[in-house]
């Protein structure tokens, strides 16, 4: 009984993610702002350095693919459900009207996790054709699939977490600026992360992101990639239910 009513809650919030998705799509510019730029830094990256330069033997295209796939995808699971709640709630309240139904907590949570899995499937299906496209180069393999799955997870519960804390857009900016900007360009989206002074890559393990790109630029399970698991592992599990707790004592 509990099981089903969990299903039905969590498959109530995504339909209705879904459905606002739907509409989303209809307008030009929102769909530039969540696609544009990961394609331009794609052909630009990929036109102007593409071949000349390769990372321990692999093509700066594959390289770059598998880093834009990463950041796309996190960029697009974070700032979709992170809109979306903060909006509900700041702006036409259409976020209450969740709390104050039946659903628990934890159902609407995972809802959430799961529309923005899906919003950023469709963001990274759209880098990885673009890349096979453009430079013959096809990034899916089972390490891609658990990193790309981890990242979105991740991603979109931070996401539901920020959406229920700020106080205005403002602070979304904030964030955004301080934190997902620079985990996007430090966490070995366009360059190793070995390239960086050590000071720096000591900051640079910390993110999230960089696990992502450790596990999905790997060819074999080794040390690094259990550890990188094991860590967006227990990142997801912690958004996740500090995400519920934030929602079980929502109140405004």
């Amino acid at each position: 009984m509990i099981l089903n009513d969990f299903k039905a809650g969590a498959g109530a919030v995504l339909l209705r993610e879904m459905l606002l998705l739907k509409v989303k799509l209809t307008r030009f510019g929102f769909v530039f702002y969540s696609l544009m730029s990961p394609l331009i830094y794609l052909a630009a990256f990929g036109f102007g350095f593409g071949s000349r330069i390769s990372f321990d033997g692999v093509r700066y295209e594959l390289f770059l693919v598998q880093g834009l796939i990463s950041m796309t995808s996190m960029m697009n699971s974070y700032n979709l459900v992170m809109t979306s709640v903060s909006f509900g709630r700041l702006h036409n309240k259409s976020f209450q009207t969740i709390i104050t139904s039946p659903t628990s907590p934890a159902a609407i949570m995972a809802g959430l996790i799961l529309s923005g899995i899906l919003r950023g499937l469709v963001a990274a299906a759209v880098i990885i054709g673009a890349g096979y496209l453009l430079f013959d180069v096809f990034v899916l393999s089972g390490f891609a699939a658990v990193a790309l799955l981890l990242n979105l997870a991740f991603f979109s519960g931070l996401g539901v977490i920020v959406g229920l804390l700020i106080k205005d857009m403002e602070s979304s900016a904030m964030i955004m600026n301080f934190f997902i900007m620079p985990m996007s360009f430090f966490s070995g989206t366009f360059f190793p992360v070995d390239n960086l002074p050590n000071a720096v890559k000591g900051v640079v393990y910390l993110f999230p992101l960089t696990h992502t790109n450790i596990i999905m630029r790997a060819q074999t399970l080794d040390g690094a990639v259990i550890v990188s698991g094991l860590i967006l592992l227990a990142a997801t599990l912690a958004v996740g239910t500090v995400g519920t707790c934030t929602m079980s004592n929502y109140s405004e």
